[in-house]
């Protein structure tokens, strides 16, 4: 099992080296092929207005998303230029409104094996960076990879992976999504935090995950951590650095996408302060 198949979305081409140099490794590395989509967005949102000047805020809405696509055409094929010749890829650009993102993302990310975006959240970052990722992960169907400003990092492929077990379905998911991953790193650590007293696991927290990553021939071990932090987010984080891991995988989004943005959740806080790559998949 590999990644045959790994897409990057770009909307802003300061993110362009970024996402594409990160990709192009990942590609190399599955011998796989690279799909580039770059949006213009328009995002007028047109409420009320004068007699006749709503077509006119939108044909400026338009314009603007249309020189955005190619501006980001231009910063990704710029990126891909610095590649090696052995990297196959194809871009495409595309205009849209921020209403009609979810469908156009979606039906590009359903056909592929991964998709490699940049943070979604930080300065200068709009609406449609989360709106992407969301429907790559719940309407795509696909493993998400999120990079932090720093990329991959100094390797291609991660050497030390955390996996974030908690027993839930969407964690089970991005774990068997990331095996192509796991099964290439020197070390996986299945991180366990306040494993529950009751059920199949209150006697060996992991111990079946762990079971079964080794069957794969995944160098596996578990880790029981306390929730010594207010925040799983925070503990994640720390037990990250303490394991000098370059990769972590989790569920995304255990609760609903609305409670997350309103009230936070470990998905965004982790999004928000993780210094090495996400793989996540619901």
């Amino acid at each position: 099992m590999a990644y045959k198949s790994i897409l990057t979305v770009l909307t802003n081409p300061g993110d362009a080296e970024l996402a594409i140099s990160s990709a192009a490794r990942l590609a190399r590395s599955q011998d796989a092929h690279l799909d580039v989509l770059v949006l213009g967005v328009d995002r007028t949102q047109v409420g009320y207005s004068y007699i006749g000047s709503g077509a006119v805020l939108m044909q400026v809405g338009i314009d603007r998303a249309e020189a955005d696509a190619r501006a980001m055409e231009a910063a990704a094929k710029a990126a891909l230029a610095e590649e090696s010749d052995d990297l196959r890829y194809s871009v495409e650009a595309v205009v849209t409104q921020l209403g009609a993102l979810t469908d156009l993302v979606a039906s590009r990310a359903r056909f592929s094996d991964l998709v490699v975006l940049p943070r979604p959240y930080g300065p200068g970052v709009g609406p449609e960076s989360e709106a992407i990722i969301e429907a790559a992960l719940f309407e795509g169907k696909v493993p998400v990879l999120v990079l932090p400003a720093k990329g991959l990092g100094a390797n291609a492929l991660p050497k030390r992976i955390v996996v974030a077990w908690n027993q839930s379905g969407e964690a089970l998911t991005a774990t068997r999504l990331a095996l192509p991953l796991l099964k290439g790193a020197d070390a996986v650590n299945i991180t366990v935090i306040d494993p529950p007293t009751q059920g199949e696991e209150r006697s060996d927290p992991g111990g079946m995950l762990c079971q079964m990553l080794v069957r794969h021939g995944v160098h596996a071990e578990v880790s029981v951590l306390a929730r010594s932090l207010p925040l799983i987010s925070d503990v994640l984080a720390r037990h990250i650095w303490d394991q000098n891991a370059d990769m972590l995988v989790m569920g995304a989004y255990g609760h609903s996408r609305f409670r997350e943005a309103i009230l936070g959740g470990a998905t965004r806080n982790m999004l928000e302060k993780a210094e090495v790559p996400v793989l996540m998949a619901h």
